[in-house]
């Protein structure tokens, strides 16, 4: 039986699920007992990407070093700990006026802002 038939017959169609439906999802996921990765919040989220520069969040790691320094008379600093984090740009929701004319909304990062490279409409 595949999982699309599975569904089915607990009264809850797979075109339900497609379209996010979270209550129906919650319900075939406790009764079927599976679990579809692609179904998160954090991919429902709008990304913050700047329209203009194309910043967007990049990956990387806090480092936590422990010791006293070689200058100030230590061995040197050691490496303890790396855990992973995400750097985000400094992006607003911003109505822009388009070289057409036209006004719209977009994600508009303040070094653009700062540097004259849009039009507020």
């Amino acid at each position: 039986m595949s999982h699309k038939e599975g569904f089915t017959a607990k009264g809850l169609t797979f075109e339900k699920l497609a379209f996010g439906l979270e209550t129906a999802f919650s319900l075939a996921t406790r009764e079927a007992g599976c679990f579809y990765p692609w179904f998160t919040s954090k991919e429902k989220a709008m990304s913050r990407i700047c329209a203009i520069t194309g910043k967007r969040p990049v990956k990387g790691r806090n480092i936590i070093h422990k010791g006293q320094s070689k200058k100030s008379g230590g061995i040197g600093l050691q490496l303890v700990k790396q855990t992973k984090r995400v750097f985000r740009p400094n992006v607003q929701r911003r109505r822009v006026k388009l070289p057409s004319g036209q006004v719209k909304r977009m994600w508009v990062s303040v070094k653009a802002m700062k540097a004259g490279l849009v039009q507020f409409g």
